[in-house]
């Protein structure tokens, strides 16, 4: 949902540009442009910053590498189901028909390849919190995490929630980097996993109003298909007052946080307020921008402000 944009709802299929002799080196950064590995930067600095609340500080050099391990791969899994699952309706779309499968750049097997190796790096990874730091928590729960972050492109099919699905894949992130470092969970990672739900099924309600035609036609269930983009920016601004709320009570539920971190969450509601002052049911060009700079502003100023506050 949130990564497509279309210009038209035509199907348009992209000519193939086979990638068959291209070098591993090349065609591995025509899949990290594919599946815009520059947007992890949106979940990360919450698991980043809910990793230093659990850790009461630092953490464990080895504990802050395991997360990033964990993030980097979890996301790669989500993503890549993501274009195996869609291929066939990007094919369809016009903007999306330029992707990586659809457009003959990467087969499917690659992807797959992918898939299968960063499933692999994120179980090992948190077989690794139960071997060195007697955590058993993140292994337990890791095939269930896989199992939610590869479904999410399914939701669209049949039901509008899809945008809150994507949420909730997202909002995982701070709740499993705190049960990787404390070994339980809490009210703050709660409220926290809470928080990026809202503010992620709003800003991907947000980015689905680009693709309403292409939607109706294709069939995807979404919230401005099913009752049009004016209500869906709406239901999207009231997506995002509750998330806000929601940051606003992280930093009460915390004792480690203060007044920089409350800025923090003041600037995000800022930037909230802007994202959607630029998109308007009769113009939404200014949507990309909306999406990817100020949700991308947004977390790293929250978790950046909150991480200092954890230390000062």
């Amino acid at each position: 949902m949130a990564d497509a944009v279309s210009a038209s709802s035509s199907p348009v299929i992209a000519a193939p540009t086979p990638a068959g002799g291209a070098s591993i080196l090349a065609r591995l950064g025509v899949f990290a442009r594919d599946i815009k590995i520059a947007h992890t930067v949106f979940a990360l600095p919450f698991a980043l910053l809910a990793t230093f609340l659990a850790a009461g500080g630092m953490p464990r050099a080895g504990q802050l590498g395991l997360i990033l391990l964990c993030m980097a791969s979890a996301r790669t899994v989500a993503m890549s189901s993501n274009r195996l699952l869609d291929a066939e309706l990007d094919a369809r779309n016009l903007r999306t028909a330029g992707r990586a499968i659809p457009s003959g750049r990467l087969s499917r097997g690659f992807f797959r390849a992918i898939l299968a190796a960063c499933a692999m790096a994120f179980v090992g990874s948190t077989a690794l919190f139960r071997v060195v730091y007697a955590n058993p928590w993140p292994l337990y729960l890791s095939g269930p995490v896989l199992l939610f972050l590869g479904a999410y492109p399914l939701l669209k099919r049949f039901t509008r929630l899809c945008h809150y699905y994507l949420g909730a894949a997202l909002g995982l992130a701070p709740i499993c980097a705190w049960v990787a470092i404390a070994g339980h969970v809490s009210l703050t990672p709660l409220l926290m996993g809470a928080a990026v739900l809202l503010w992620t099924a709003g800003f991907d309600i947000i980015y689905a109003c680009q693709d309403y035609h292409s939607d109706l036609e294709t069939g995807v269930v979404s919230v401005p298909a099913r009752i049009g983009i004016g209500p869906a920016l709406r239901v999207a601004r009231v997506t995002h007052g509750l998330s806000a709320g929601l940051l606003i009570a992280v930093g009460a539920s915390s004792p480690q946080l203060g007044a920089i971190y409350f800025v923090g969450s003041g600037m995000a509601v800022a930037l909230l307020i802007m994202q959607h002052a630029m998109v308007r049911a009769e113009d939404m060009s200014r949507a990309p921008v909306a999406f990817a700079t100020m949700n991308g502003m947004l977390s790293t100023v929250v978790g950046t402000l909150g991480i200092i506050d954890v230390f000062v």
